[in-house]
């Protein structure tokens, strides 16, 4: 088991936010769909739990094209397509993803975040863990600025290097993480558990680093597209995450492989 928490260090109120991610989440999945590769969106429904209502979603990954040559190697026909579960009760949600088809119980990656407002990642244990999960846990802090490293750098996506219109922020500051206002963090506990004699570790440390690219990355993104999404409503998002449902499916079958090719192992 891995255990990780990603303390994401955003320019924005907390209220601004959910907006930005579903939007850039939506675009994202149709930047790494096609070829019969990527996203289908499942289901994408309200809930309630008890106290608890939000947003639950059923997406399913094909992941054939994205992921390492070694574990395209080894893995059986059909076993590359993981489930991810989600409920979104903004400011907290919890992701699953799983291999129900192939691995079953033996692996599981579970994403817990706490989204909270005028904070710079300092809170030491926002997700109370116990002595023994704080004893394996490793904190990554995610600056958007200058994280750009994990995964090649793209001006386009440069949060140092645009200024969003209709928000009046930006460019970005090199110490924005302790000078900008406004602030937030999104403490991202990532649960890694992958049960496979050989490869456990490798793959474990696979994940991490995907993870750490997949956040810096979608939240730079969502920065330097804030001016597609910042007069948005919640009602304008479900309308669009609905039009992008119905394309994913029709990109998936027809388009090429888009996005993500290979992951490399650091």
């Amino acid at each position: 088991m891995i255990i990780k928490e990603f303390r994401i260090i955003l320019p924005y109120k907390l209220e601004e936010y959910p907006i930005g991610q579903l939007y850039a989440t939506a675009r994202v999945s149709m930047n790494e769909t096609g070829g019969g590769d990527g996203v289908e969106i499942i289901e994408n429904v309200p809930y309630e739990k008890g106290a608890e209502k939000g947003q639950y979603t059923h997406k399913l990954y094909h992941l054939e094209q994205k992921v390492p040559k070694f574990v395209r190697y080894i893995a059986p026909k059909g076993s590359l397509e993981v489930d991810e579960e989600a409920w979104n009760a903004y400011p907290y949600c919890k992701t699953v993803i799983t291999n129900p088809r192939y691995m079953k119980d033996n692996f599981i990656l579970s994403v817990t975040t706490k989204h909270v407002d005028n904070d710079r990642g300092t809170i030491e244990n926002i997700h109370d863990l116990t002595p023994e999960q704080l004893e394996k846990r490793e904190i990554i802090i995610i600056d958007i600025v200058n994280e750009q490293h994990h995964y090649g750098y793209n001006e386009a996506e440069d949060p140092a290097m645009h200024k969003s219109v209709l928000a009046n922020r930006g460019p970005l500051e090199k110490d924005y993480i302790h000078s900008h206002v406004p602030i937030m963090c999104a403490y991202k506990l990532v649960i890694t558990e992958f049960k496979w004699w050989g490869l456990q570790t490798r793959a474990e440390n696979l994940i991490g680093n995907f993870q750490r690219k997949l956040f810096t990355r979608t939240h730079r993104q969502m920065f330097v597209w804030m001016d597609e999404w910042f007069n948005m409503t919640m009602e304008d998002i479900r309308q669009y995450e609905e039009k992008t449902k119905a394309d994913l499916v029709a990109q998936r079958a027809t388009k090429e492989i888009r996005g993500t090719v290979e992951v490399e192992e650091k």
